[in-house]
């Protein structure tokens, strides 16, 4: 559980939340603790729900110091009472899906999400009788439309993955609290230092820690900040009756990780700046996206909205076969980016994302939401992820293959 930040720095924030020299040894780095159980010399109930905020460890699902020390840096770091680290973050998306909503629920979602999250709520959820309108959260009209007596959630992706198409999140969370509704918002792509997520009225802001916070491409977590009253009733709804809860190794390394999150932020975001100025002078690429630049169609709202513009860019080079063809020569003659899914590592990663495939299998589109896709994405765009190598050999690889 977070505990009071008394740091003014960001940087000192993300190097000292949550942790301290360990009172046994007087380490200054934190130990790792693998222990499944704990010794205790007090009388306790056997079940989760006796557990209070002050209680001590007992068993290594319910609560184990490394996560506990992660929870409380992402939670400082985020600016938020508390955080809850799961397995991985389609745990995490899960866990707010399935805490907060119930048979007879309405959930509204972003049209274009992480394809996992896309296929979860076109395919499960409504298996488990809860109503789910996918939605252009972009076009405030359409989520304000949507909004139905029943409707007990929101969820946002700013920026989406994978086209980089913003929503105004301040707009929507009011949309969602004039409904009674909570707006929990996806942000890895943004990370915790690319948005005020508190001043923007979002109430669970979720992360796959697999990317930004760890940012080392060497674990697997989710994670979810909110207010102390939300995080407790997802704790024990999620991690202790539905059991996906991070490992004290995952945690322990994607707490080492996010430390430098404030400098790798910086570089990600000025390296990517950087390659998107080149990309778009490139004469074999058609169209680029990324919220540093003038050209993104929502330029105007992410200098409002984001304060770093993170390493995420997106960008076309004309039809399907075009890609494909330019995919594969990445595939023999990239010598600095990895071609590989996931971001957010200090390793560059690039991956082509065809349209008519997503169409098919996770966003399945009307074609009105189709449109607005395809103005971002046409036939299908590259998904790069910009590490923290120098711009120049960045640049140098992909002139090389484009």
């Amino acid at each position: 559980m977070a505990k009071g930040n008394v740091f003014q720095g960001i940087q000192t924030t993300a190097i000292h939340a949550g942790e301290g020299p360990d009172p046994t040894t007087g380490a200054s780095a934190p130990p790792l603790h693998m222990s499944s159980t704990f010794v205790t010399e007090n009388v306790a109930g056997f079940s989760a729900h006796d557990l209070a905020e002050d209680s001590a460890f007992l068993y290594a699902r319910w609560s184990n110091p490394n996560v506990a020390s992660l929870e409380a840096k992402i939670a400082a770091l985020q600016g938020t009472q508390a955080c809850l680290c799961t397995a991985s973050g389609m745990a995490a998306a899960t866990a707010i899906f399935l805490t907060f909503l119930s048979a007879g629920d309405h959930l509204i979602v972003s049209d274009v999400s992480y394809a996992g999250v896309a296929e979860l709520a076109r395919d499960t959820l409504p298996r488990l009788g809860i109503e789910v309108s996918t939605v252009n959260l972009s076009d405030l009209a359409a989520v304000t439309a949507a909004v139905r007596p029943n409707t007990r959630l929101i969820h946002s992706e700013s920026p989406v993955n994978p086209i980089l198409r913003l929503t105004d999140l301040a707009a929507v969370s009011r949309i969602a609290h004039s409904a009674g509704a909570l707006h929990s918002c996806d942000a890895t792509f943004a990370s915790p230092l690319g948005m005020n997520s508190q001043a923007l009225g979002i109430d669970l802001v979720m992360h796959s820690i697999t990317k930004y916070i760890g940012g080392h491409g060497d674990a697997v977590g989710g994670a979810v900040a909110g207010s102390a009253e939300l995080i407790a009733k997802m704790r024990l709804e999620s991690a202790i009756h539905h059991g996906g809860i991070l490992s004290p190794f995952n945690a322990w390394l994607i707490a080492r990780g996010m430390a430098t999150l404030p400098l790798r932020m910086k570089a990600h975001a000025s390296g990517a700046q950087a390659v998107a100025e080149f990309l778009e002078t490139h004469p074999k690429v058609t169209q680029v996206m990324y919220p540093g630049l003038s050209s993104h169609p929502q330029a105007e709202l992410a200098q409002a909205q984001m304060s770093n513009t993170s390493g995420m860019i997106s960008f076309q080079v004309g039809s399907a076969a075009v890609g494909r063809a330019t995919a594969q020569r990445m595939i023999d003659d990239l010598q600095v980016i990895h071609y590989a899914v996931s971001l957010g590592h200090h390793r560059s990663l690039v991956f082509w994302m065809e349209t008519a495939g997503l169409m098919e299998t996770s966003f399945r589109l009307d074609p009105t939401q189709e449109e607005s896709y395809r103005s971002f994405a046409g036939d299908g765009i590259f998904r790069l992820s910009i590490g923290l190598e120098d711009a120049e050999d960045l640049i140098a690889d992909l002139d090389r293959v484009l």
